[in-house]
């Protein structure tokens, strides 16, 4: 089948790859490869932290997905950072948030044992002394989405522009789609500060400071990704003083060795999200064109479910119910079960 793929981020290359693979002729189009919400990405594997409540179907695909990773980063030749993930609190109140994202996995039948702040220093001494304590999510990893964005860039082929005929085109540009499917993603900026330097942690670390998100996710260069922030807008995704200051300052207090870090670098890119927070992966409303957008927070991590989800439309017709961007009407969401 010849395919034409618009978008060049994780989510595209790994459905050119995952078709390349199995004989397809692909083409990506893209201006500006690997330069999007993708190359900001922190890398989390995480369907365990991401969580919330009402998305277990999120949590379902992201823990499929998971399963999928090690094979992936064998083949692409990328190493997995699988020291897992620890879920902390800064104080009481940020605690109770650690201890309600644990009872929310105890409902999936996810067990993680809650651990004092002696437990959760001793698994990762860079903490600061005065965490609340956590939990550790052993099964949570990383990987770094510019190696990964490298090895997928040298195993397909990607123009700047193209009018060659194609059989099917699939769209995966991000959190700006072409019409007429502009109304189904929305950008949402994020916010990312990198830093190097020692005494930095070896695990991925998530938690709440006085109520703030943030997220530490070390690299194997000696790097460390730090973000967490969100926010709905209507102009380009810029860096903004005040959401470096509160990454930094809450960071900071989890990890106090982060003050000693060489600052290496602050981006911000919009994350792609839609009405009901779960990606669009399948057939759309228009002849020959199948979607594979609006992943938001969870485009690492899908990707290499995303991609054989693709490919298997394309080769047998079939769809992931939950994921079907024909659930959502030209009115705005559906209910669940109204998919046409």
């Amino acid at each position: 089948m010849r395919v034409r793929i618009l978008g060049a981020g994780i989510i595209g290359l790994s459905c050119a790859e995952e078709l390349i693979r199995r004989g397809h002729e692909v083409v990506v189009v893209d201006r500006d490869p690997g330069r999007g919400a993708s190359y900001a990405a922190a890398g989390m594997l995480s369907p365990s932290s991401e969580v919330w409540h009402g998305e277990g179907a999120l949590l379902d695909l992201g823990l499929r997905s998971m399963a999928l990773w090690p094979g992936y980063a064998g083949r692409l030749g990328i190493p997995l950072h699988t020291t897992g993930t620890l879920l902390v609190g800064r104080d009481g109140g940020d605690l109770q948030l650690v201890e309600r994202q644990c009872a929310l996995l105890a409902r999936h039948g996810l067990d993680v044992p809650m651990l004092e702040r002696r437990q959760v220093r001793r698994r990762e001494p860079m903490l600061g002394p005065r965490v609340a304590g956590g939990a550790w999510l052993r099964d949570d990893h990383s990987v770094d989405p510019r190696a990964v964005l490298a090895a997928l860039l040298v195993r397909a082929r990607v123009v700047a522009e193209s009018a060659a005929p194609a059989e099917v085109t699939v769209v995966a540009t991000g959190s700006r789609l072409p019409e007429p499917f502009g109304r189904l993603v929305r950008g949402v900026r994020g916010e990312i500060v990198r830093a190097r330097g020692d005494g930095l942690p070896a695990h991925t670390v998530r938690g709440w400071v006085h109520g703030d998100p943030v997220y530490v996710v070390p690299r194997a260069s000696g790097e460390v990704v730090i973000g967490a922030t969100s926010e709905e807008h209507d102009g380009p995704p810029v860096v903004s003083v005040g959401g470096v200051a509160r990454l930094l300052q809450a960071a900071r207090e989890l990890v106090p060795g982060l003050d000693r870090a060489e600052f290496v670098e602050a981006i911000a890119r919009d994350r792609p999200g839609t009405a009901d927070n779960l990606p669009l992966v399948g057939p759309s409303e228009v002849d020959g064109v199948v979607l594979a957008a609006g992943h938001f927070r969870h485009g690492v991590l899908l990707a290499p479910l995303t991609a054989q989800l693709v490919a298997d439309h394309l080769e047998t017709g079939c769809v992931e119910p939950a994921l079907d961007p024909r659930r959502l009407s030209r009115d705005g969401l559906t209910r669940e079960g109204t998919s046409r």
